[in-house]
């Protein structure tokens, strides 16, 4: 099995460390190709006003001057031209991609780019700063991250259909188990603050600021999930029309047609 891996935290990030020895524990065809430089928050951004450039950094190793919908695009279409990769895992993120995460990771549109060229893709993230201490428990993606893939594998992937998985910021032994999870949803605008600072010529400038609150915790959700140490996955659907509402959407328009 060829796996392509990469990130949004960049070339260097731990995440990126973890993420290939798991895919090493299902493989020994691994081929990273990740950001130059942190591009976290940028969804699935292509580059196309600036020209990208690639770095070969070791044996099967790239970084990209660009964005990790950029990374996919430049291994699936380049890199490994010819010769495409049968899956492709994106992480292991630095915090969770639950809620309204999904919306703006890089991590999660990598994956949706590989679903868009029709390629297995599955985004990983380790939750930070939901019950557990200080730092990152990469060992618990570590542990957990080839079984779930395996698991999903066996299960297949439906046409548009990508993966969100997200462990739980505890220790392995401490995870309660696996839950198929909804998207969750948080007060977004509770959560963001515009801090605004003033640099040395008097000119204003401005940090987007994220608060900590205490989301409600519906059960069946990847929210909830974290919460109850457990480890998250969401299949997630590249086509984002609203069934529910086109009957009724058409309705009206009829109406006054």
């Amino acid at each position: 099995m060829r796996i392509l891996i990469t990130n949004d935290d960049g070339i260097h990030a731990p995440g990126l460390v973890s993420l290939e020895r798991i895919a090493r524990a299902l493989s020994e065809d691994v081929t990273v190709i990740a950001p130059e430089t942190d591009q976290s928050g940028v969804s699935h951004s292509l580059s196309l006003s600036t020209p990208l450039r690639l770095r070969h950094i070791g044996e099967k190793r790239y970084a990209v001057s660009g964005t990790p919908t950029d990374c996919v695009i430049m291994g699936v279409q380049h890199v490994l031209k010819g010769k495409a990769p049968d899956l492709i895992l994106s992480g292991v993120n630095r915090g969770q991609n639950i809620a309204e995460d999904v919306t703006y990771s890089g991590t999660i549109a990598a994956a949706m780019e590989g679903t868009l060229l029709g390629i297995p893709s599955i985004a990983l993230s380790q939750a930070l700063g939901i019950g557990g201490g200080e730092g990152l428990r990469w060992n618990c993606a570590e542990q957990h991250g080839p079984m779930v893939i395996r698991k999903l594998l066996a299960h297949g992937f439906s046409k548009g259909v990508l993966f969100n998985v997200n462990f739980p910021d505890c220790e392995p032994d401490e995870v309660a188990g696996v839950s198929v999870t909804t998207q969750g949803q948080r007060n977004q605008s509770a959560l963001i603050d515009v801090v605004e600072r003033e640099d040395f010529r008097g000119g204003s400038y401005y940090w987007l600021a994220f608060r900590r609150e205490t989301p409600t915790r519906v059960e069946g959700t990847d929210l909830w999930a974290m919460f109850q140490k457990r480890i998250s996955i969401s299949p997630l659907h590249l086509n984002l029309s609203d069934v529910a509402a086109l009957q009724r959407l058409a309705d009206v328009f009829e109406a006054v047609s």
